[in-house]
């Protein structure tokens, strides 16, 4: 293990792709993660105050809390969490000295691959800690015995006292006071598990129901958006209809293609800009193609999200 946490430029980098297939499997995974809670009441009695499950919402949150007291992530994944036991005892056991935060990989698929990435690890189950937000990795492959974890996880509090980090839990962390997530509507998972399975069309069709009966649904909007792209870019070859939209940059149908096709390889901001620049070169039905595209990948990429934001206001001084 390192003795000092790790230089600034080492800071996590959790910006990614929009990998619309994870998002859906995530979501069902989330379900299934619910589901099981539900039904035994016992485990979440025995839950312990200094352990948290961190989601992709609440990671910045979790990290932030490492300037008073360090901060153990452990990603892990169903079949591959033998030995976190000990990890969660040794959590109780130093009593509030550091907070435990359990990331599910299969629940959590971007912000587990931003932390493998940004770790430089090549297995899972990974065990970091967080001092101030710098990230300092403990181990990766397997979990040691709690006789080999505990003198580690002395040495991070070590180094955590000599970074002036000294806090320490106490009662319930309130990641965990936090209401239940409501039970997801049925259209809502018919929705989500036919994208699991890759059947578009249904998922769409759920989607559009559950919009009919709430038109105000945000997330059966998003959804649908979501559904929409991978829908268009089924089938598509990639090459060919790069190829296609560099002979004619012009073609506004072979342009919108390549957008859609870069939002789902993760280049948000090249299907922004490409979609931007139809718009202030064209006039009529074509840049009404264009804008009405735009808006639909601003859908599913979120309207919080800065990249989103930046591009509307680019659109707005575009049309107006």
């Amino acid at each position: 293990m390192t003795s000092q946490p790790t230089p600034p430029g080492a800071k996590l980098n959790l910006r990614g792709a929009v990998d619309l297939g994870a998002l859906a499997a995530r979501n069902t995974r989330r379900e299934e993660v619910a589901r099981r809670a539900a039904a035994d009441p016992d485990a979440a009695a025995a839950a312990s105050p200094f352990v948290v499950d961190v989601t992709e919402e609440t990671f910045t949150d979790v990290v932030q809390q490492s300037v008073q007291v360090p901060v153990v992530l452990d990603l892990w994944a169903e079949g591959y969490d033998e030995g976190a036991d000990a990890l969660r005892a040794l959590a109780d056991e130093f009593a509030g000295a550091f907070l435990l935060g359990r990331i599910d990989a299969q629940a959590e698929p971007g912000l587990a691959q931003s932390l493998v990435q940004s770790l430089q690890a090549r297995a899972i189950p990974l065990v970091a800690a967080i001092v101030k937000g710098q990230p300092i990795p403990l181990f990766t492959g397997s979990y040691p015995s709690a006789e080999e974890i505990r003198p580690v996880l002395q040495e991070v509090l070590r180094v955590a006292e000599a970074n002036g980090v000294t806090g320490r839990l106490e009662g319930v962390v309130a990641a965990q006071d936090e209401p239940a997530a409501p039970p997801v509507p049925p259209l809502h998972a018919e929705a989500l598990a036919a994208v699991e399975a890759g059947d578009f069309d249904a998922a769409a069709a759920a989607w559009t129901k559950a919009l009919a009966q709430d038109p105000k649904d945000s997330a059966a909007t998003e959804g649908l958006a979501r559904v929409g792209v991978l829908r268009r870019v089924a089938g598509v070859d990639l090459n060919t209809a790069r190829a296609a939209a560099a002979a004619a940059p012009d073609d506004v149908a072979a342009q919108l293609v390549v957008a859609d096709l870069d939002l789902v390889g993760g280049h948000v901001e090249d299907a922004f800009n490409r979609l931007l620049g139809i718009v202030q070169r064209t006039a009529g039905e074509d840049r009404d193609a264009a804008r009405t595209h735009l808006l639909d990948l601003f859908a599913v990429v979120g309207a919080s999200d800065q990249r989103v934001v930046k591009a509307r206001q680019a659109l707005a001084r575009a049309l107006f």
